[in-house]
């Protein structure tokens, strides 16, 4: 039982694999619509991706620092300092309209700048010449848009769609009276050559919908879930524009930020100046004298200033030390390289104390290669091709040392040259300290109280305008605006992408639309998945001759090899459980048009071209058709007649329709009878058959439709085989659930389907397509139906 149950699972996967491979090469056969699907589909996506403007995105980051002290927050105490700063709150500071609103006074946003192409319009940073804005922001109340034509000799300028243009001379409207709210002029040592024949578009918005335009592709987001970092986007055609907006932006907020910090140290001085007021006159007399006494005896109290000057000259001195030795160095190693040039390279001394890390770098990269040079030439001399490589890269080394030493040459000469000049003014001040110093502590006992309250004042206003000059920055900008490379939009992967799915699927949902809504049967295939029990004999070709009854029992064609088969195949049926007398095939079908009578003809030739006697009978006693296939007239004696009166011979109603066949008869049907019924089963039609029997070797019958007439059912019991026809593109697939039923019920003997007319429908990977000439001599062509 083990066994048969994993038989049965490879066999449950072995028709699973027939099925998808099935499916498979019913879509393949219309590979050819794929093909054009994906082409029309890339064409559109190319043009789609030609036409389209390209869009960058540019981004910066920042850090909001704390407010209260204007550091940014440890990252230990993050968690419990994070309530100092909603990120939330700054977000929507960022974009809000004030601050989006002063990026573009700063920047000139109501100014937009095209360069229109052949293919598209794209927006520019600016012009390649000077425009210059006449007009205030709040006085454009709509848009405008100018059309800047370069020619030759001069601009021209269409406005709002005019026909007439502004004629620029010269390329410079200043010389000029016009009405255009701006003027422009090539810049000084400009190539006006390069842009004549271009087509610039100058656009002006009002304030308002320049700032909502922008504060639309302003996005901000954090940089990660746990992080506190921004990242601010902005998406455009030019890239340098994004990176000006979001820099400007970031220096806006900084600056707002700021001036809020401020706030409170300048509220601080308003209060001092105030109070100061009231002691202002008193305080005067005091700082009077002291200044006469100061200017008396020429005293003055800086000698913290003085020691801290004396400093700076002793610092500046080092400095200047260590230039001179760095300057050395670097002479040192470029007289190394000079002696080098001469001669075959060798190695260069490293770390001698050249603070310059690209010098380091590039002598560690040529002792590199004069180690690999003399690694090589020891193995293949200096002739070696390899040796020849790496002596050219110790020259270009080389050449990279002298250059690099040039430049760190003259920037030390220039550090040294402000150097020197700082020590110059380092001891111009010492020089002018003043030679005596005499305590004015007399002086300032005076009024002490009023001295005291006054100094209290003086120091807190002190402290708040420190405070004021040195604000910290809000924000740290971690990232300055840097632009993607690649557009954005649209992305070409993704574009063609979709337009490969879409030249796939398009057909395919096509394809597979008409394959569902299409109910005709195709194929040998669609009746074994609804009938598996029923074999199929044969799938005989469409047949779009005039002729269809192959009359020559030579013939080699598409049409007689196929029936050949179908004999080969019944007679194997046949084989199984007919007597060996003569034996009786039947010939039916559904309904009307599925080939029965066609079929069961050229069987019977075929048959007879066995050289065996053959009968046809024509059973059909409604809708006769085998006289069409004949010289003979259907109202003909035949067995209608023979059925109806006792006293007919039926022998003597046959005839030889076929001059190469001789062993073939025909028994036509005879007058269409009233009651064809009683007549079937009237027992004379079994006499007919029992007498043929010892006549003939076959008798072919043609029958009755069996969903329309129950003619067929009433004489199965006497076929010893029944051919059931089935036509492709016309029989339905749902009648087939009626011939299953005949056969499980045993109302029909010894079933077996034919499909008729297979190769009308392309779609299931069918098609006759044989050339049957094998061992005889011929070398006909193959016909392709």
């Amino acid at each position: 039982m083990r066994q048969e149950e994993i038989n049965a699972l490879k066999s449950n996967k072995s028709d699973q694999g027939e099925v998808i491979k099935q499916e498979f090469y019913k879509y393949l056969r219309y590979w050819i619509w794929f093909a054009i699907g994906i082409s029309f589909a890339f064409l559109i996506a190319f043009l789609y991706l030609r036409y389209t403007p390209r869009i960058y995105n540019s981004s910066a980051k920042i850090q909001i620092l704390n407010k209260q002290k204007g550091l940014e927050l440890p990252s230990s105490a993050f968690v419990f300092n994070r309530s100092n700063i909603n990120l939330e709150n700054e977000v929507e500071i960022l974009r809000s309209y004030r601050i989006i609103e002063q990026v573009v006074r700063n920047l000139n946003l109501t100014m937009e700048f095209y360069e229109e192409g052949s293919v598209r319009t794209t927006e520019i940073d600016r012009f390649p010449f000077e425009v210059k804005k006449n007009v205030e922001n709040e006085n454009i109340q709509t848009s405008q848009t100018f059309r800047i034509e370069v020619k030759k000799e001069a601009f021209e300028i269409f406005s709002n769609g005019s026909d007439q243009p502004t004629v620029i001379p010269n390329f410079n409207s200043y010389l000029i009276r016009h009405k255009l709210p701006f003027d422009l002029r090539t810049e000084n040592g400009s190539n006006i050559k390069d842009i004549v024949g271009k087509t610039f578009i100058l656009r002006f918005l009002p304030l308002t919908s320049a700032t909502t335009k922008l504060k639309n592709k302003i996005t901000i987001g954090l940089v990660g879930k746990a992080s506190d970092l921004l990242q601010i986007s902005h998406s455009s055609e030019s890239r340098p524009k994004s990176e000006r907006i979001l820099n400007e932006l970031v220096e806006v907020f900084n600056m707002d930020g700021i001036i809020d910090r401020q706030e409170v140290s300048k509220r601080t001085i308003d209060f001092i100046d105030e109070r100061f007021v009231y002691l202002a006159q008193e305080l005067d007399s005091i700082e009077t004298e002291k200044k006469d006494f100061k200017q008396s005896n020429d005293i003055i109290y800086i000698e913290s200033n003085a020691a801290e000057g004396l400093g700076q000259r002793a610092q500046s001195d080092q400095n200047v030390f260590n230039i001179e030795n760095q300057i050395l160095l670097s002479k040192m190693l470029k007289e190394t390289l000079a002696l080098d040039k001469n001669k075959e390279s060798d190695l260069l001394p490293s770390n001698i104390g050249i603070d310059n890390s690209i010098v380091n770098s590039l002598v560690d990269q040529y002792n590199t290669l004069v180690f690999e040079r003399d690694k090589l030439m020891i193995s293949g001399g200096e002739s070696n091709p390899k040796v020849q490589v790496v002596n050219s890269k110790l020259n270009e080394v080389k050449d990279n040392i002298r250059v690099s030493l040039s430049a760190y040459e003259q920037q030390l000469d220039a550090s040294k040259k402000q150097l020197l000049g700082r020590n110059q003014r380092f001891v111009s001040e010492v020089a002018q300290l003043p030679r005596k110093e005499k305590l004015l502590n007399s002086i300032e006992r005076q009024r002490v109280i009023k001295e005291t309250l006054y100094l209290f004042l003086l120091q807190k206003r002190e402290e708040a305008a420190i405070n004021l000059a040195i604000t910290e920055p809000s924000i740290k900008v971690v990232e300055y605006a840097l632009s993607g490379s690649a557009p954005i939009s649209p992305n070409s992967r993704s574009v063609y992408l979709f337009a490969l799915i879409a030249g796939l699927l398009i057909p395919f949902g096509v394809l597979y639309a008409t394959i569902v809504l299409d109910t005709k049967i195709k194929s040998k295939n669609d009746i074994e998945v609804k009938v598996p029990n029923v074999p199929v004999l044969a799938e005989l070709p469409r047949i779009k001759d005039k002729d269809l009854v192959f009359r020559d029992p030579t013939d080699r064609n598409v049409q007689a090899e196929a029936f050949r088969i179908l004999s080969s195949n019944v007679n194997y049926i046949l084989s199984m459980n007919a007597p060996s007398d003569g034996k009786v095939i039947y010939c039916t079908s559904t309904i009307k048009g599925e080939g029965k009578t066609y079929v069961g003809l050229n069987l019977s030739l075929a048959l007879a071209s066995l050289n065996k006697k053959v009968l046809l009978v024509g059973a059909d006693l409604r809708n006769p058709q085998i006289h069409n296939y004949t010289d003979h007239n259907k109202d003909e004696a035949g067995l209608s007649n023979y059925l109806h009166d006792a006293s007919f011979d039926w022998k003597k109603a046959l005839f030889k329709g076929f001059e190469k066949y001789p062993e073939h008869y025909t028994l036509l049907s005879g007058s269409i009878p009233p009651n064809p019924t009683q007549l079937l089963t009237n027992g004379r039609f079994e006499k007919l058959l029992s007498e043929a029997k010892e006549n003939f070797d076959y008798i072919v019958v043609d029958t009755a439709p069996t969903i329309l007439v129950t003619d067929t059912m009433l004489i199965s019991q006497w076929a010893d085989a029944t051919l059931y026809l089935v036509r492709a593109e016309f029989t339905e697939k749902n009648l087939l659930d009626f011939s299953k039923n005949l056969h499980e019920t045993g109302r029909l003997k010894n079933m077996a389907y034919v499909i008729n007319g297979v190769g009308a429908s392309k779609s299931y990977g069918y098609t006759y397509n044989y050339g049957y000439s094998y061992g005889y001599g011929a070398n006909m062509k193959i016909r392709k139906r």
